[in-house]
């Protein structure tokens, strides 16, 4: 009996000398580089990558910026690992940064490369760089020698996030890729001149590929069309300026004849913080309404130019029109579309302005 519990406790001894060399290749964060962006460009069959990459000294923290040019990203990435004292680690990796004339070529190899490796985290936030992607990475990384965060807060929620900047991400690109129903907007980035980072608009991208783009007042809709708050956005009129304290949508779709119509209702909240004159509350809303309507219209009719849902109206169709179709919504349907924006505007409160300085109609 007792040699049988001995050879017991030996067996169990030796399984768990197995467990605890799982460990063996794991490496100490000290002996990691973690990048916080990534900028991708291509020339011809070659890519170079840019890597901004923080560093600890006894000054505080800094950022390094690393630049190579391979024929493979995962290729640059090791050669730019080989000759650093630490593995580049890219699981970290907060926004990635691409080319505009490698947009224009096409993001799918890419895309589909960074989900299948799964080195990089499929949240990480993307952003296309409307000029030489050299010289913007010059410009950010002189101005933020020591806040490597800042083009990170540039699209954070709760840090400098506008409602006139799209938010995409690696895995919303993936999906739109392989998706016959939904296209992605993917933000428009420069340098600053007083600013460090200036918003261009936004890319439209149709199967990974550049195809167009919408200014940032368009993109207050398309935020809102996606659910996304325009809280803080603020719009000028000709007799007013509002603030937009709240938003929300509602959409009704139907095949007419075959087309595809929907009706969408925006309802916002907002606030008035000047006025020019004496208009009357509703002359403040027809104003704003028939503004926002015109700005529509024209994201809209700029989609179906470039047959680019990037609003995913499709979405709303996908139970009314045979899956057999479904693959040509794009080409046949979606030109085809007919779109009712209604726009419906309530004032909140008049800010700091006395109620006798406006005019209302009874």
């Amino acid at each position: 009996m007792k040699t049988r519990l001995l050879l017991l406790k030996m067996v169990l001894a030796i399984c768990c000398l197995f467990i605890l060399g799982g460990c063996w290749d794991n490496r100490d964060i000290n002996h990691r580089s973690l990048p916080i962006v990534m900028g991708i460009s291509r020339v011809d069959s070659m890519y170079k990558v840019f890597l901004m990459i923080p560093e600890s000294g006894q000054d505080g923290t800094k950022s390094m910026l690393v630049t190579r040019t391979g024929q493979t990203i995962t290729e640059i990435v090791d050669e730019i690992s080989s000759n650093m004292e630490s593995r580049v680690d890219l699981l970290h990796l907060k926004v990635i940064v691409f080319e505009r004339k490698y947009a224009e070529e096409g993001l799918a190899d890419s895309v589909s490369s960074f989900i299948r490796s799964r080195e990089i985290s499929a949240k990480a936030l993307v952003a296309i760089c409307d000029e030489d992607i050299g010289k913007f990475f010059d410009h950010l990384h002189k101005e933020t020698e020591t806040d490597q965060t800042v083009l990170y807060n540039f699209f954070e929620k709760n840090a400098g996030l506008s409602p006139t900047v799209a938010v995409s991400r690696i895995w919303e690109i993936f999906r739109s890729i392989h998706s016959y129903t939904r296209d992605i907007g993917i933000p428009l980035i420069r340098s600053g001149t007083s600013t460090i980072i200036e918003n261009a608009g936004t890319a439209i991208i149709q199967h990974g590929r550049m195809v167009g783009q919408i200014p940032a007042d368009e993109t207050l809709l398309f935020n809102a069309f996606n659910e996304r708050s325009a809280y803080g956005r603020i719009e000028v009129m000709n007799h007013a300026s509002v603030i937009i304290l709240d938003n929300s949508m509602k959409h009704h779709v139907t095949l007419k004849n075959g087309a595809p119509y929907i009706r969408s209702q925006i309802h916002l909240k907002v606030s008035i913080l000047e006025t020019r004159g004496h208009p009357s509350l509703d002359t403040i809303k027809d104003e704003l309404e028939s503004q926002l309507t015109e700005r529509f219209r024209k994201m809209i009719k700029s989609m179906q130019q470039h047959e680019a849902d990037i609003l995913g109206v499709g979405q709303y169709f996908r139970n009314k029109i045979p899956r057999e179709q479904l693959a040509h919504w794009r080409s046949e349907y979606f030109p085809r579309l007919r779109v009712d924006l209604v726009v419906k505007t309530t004032i909140q409160n008049e800010g700091n302005l006395k109620t006798d300085n406006i005019n209302t109609r009874q």
